[in-house]
């Protein structure tokens, strides 16, 4: 078990529907990473930007990008994650995908898609909520629009980091910073959103605010707002459990099951 991991956060523009140029293009940016690190953290859909037309971009588990991931985490030594477009089965998915230097991956299916944008009438709606233990650390990883649901969020796992990938827009920012900080405050756990910048195909701006929040909501990345740009911070499993034997919230978070 590792007392400190130490993540990556990659906050970029992305290339609309080209899966190629996205792959291309953020392989550079993992490169130029000098420090070591444990995992890194890609944007939602981060082989294609948010699209509602996802026979351009979808890719079976056996594709190029888990291909791509399965070799940048087995070459570099770190686990990355990151949500794509998954056709399986029939349907799609807007999955989210982590790869361990070993091999072994774990998926989330977006559970709360985004009825907005017609998201629910295009990709198949998740319906399992995921951990995965990598280094001794308990992970649940969530997309974008799952952060307005907190319940679905709610630490009854006691996992220790809970991270959302997203392309949340612009126009809606200020709810993206409040929601994060809420989540980690009100999970006593370290939480971290990595949204994108730029403009999207459908002529949408999204300003980054990607973050990292300490178990106590003070955030603790270096990050400015809006720029394309990459930032490593370090998880100290001490904080946690000191916070959590001091305060002992948690303990008396309400029992639920949902349906």
């Amino acid at each position: 078990m590792n007392s400190e991991v130490r993540v990556a956060i990659i906050q970029t523009n992305l290339v609309w529907e080209s899966p190629e140029e996205n792959r291309r293009l953020l392989g550079a940016k993992i490169n130029t990473i000098s420090t070591e690190v444990d995992l890194v953290v890609l944007p939602e859909m981060f082989t294609s930007g948010f699209t509602m037309n996802p026979a351009a971009v979808a890719e079976s588990m056996e594709g190029k990008t888990i291909a791509w991931l399965k070799n940048i985490a087995k070459t570099k030594q770190i686990a990355i994650l990151g949500s794509l477009v998954i056709l399986e089965n029939n349907n799609f998915y807007n999955r989210m995908v982590c790869v361990e230097p070993s091999g072994t991956i774990t998926t989330y299916d977006k559970r709360h898609t985004f009825t907005l944008a017609g998201e629910h009438k295009v990709y198949t709606a998740g319906t399992e909520k995921v951990m995965f233990n990598y280094k001794g650390w308990k992970i649940c990883p969530l997309v974008c629009y799952d952060l307005r649901f907190p319940v679905w969020a709610r630490n009854v796992e006691d996992y220790d980091l809970l991270i959302y990938v997203a392309n949340w827009p612009k126009i809606r920012i200020e709810a993206w910073d409040v929601l994060l900080k809420a989540r980690a405050i009100e999970n006593m756990t370290y939480c971290i959103g990595v949204n994108r910048v730029g403009l999207d195909g459908n002529n949408f701006e999204y300003s980054g605010h990607s973050a990292a929040y300490d178990v106590l909501g003070n955030r603790i990345d270096t990050l400015s707002k809006s720029e394309d740009a990459i930032a490593v911070v370090t998880l100290e499993k001490a904080a946690i459990k000191k916070y959590r034997e001091k305060l002992n919230f948690l303990n008396d978070r309400d029992e639920f099951n949902l349906i």
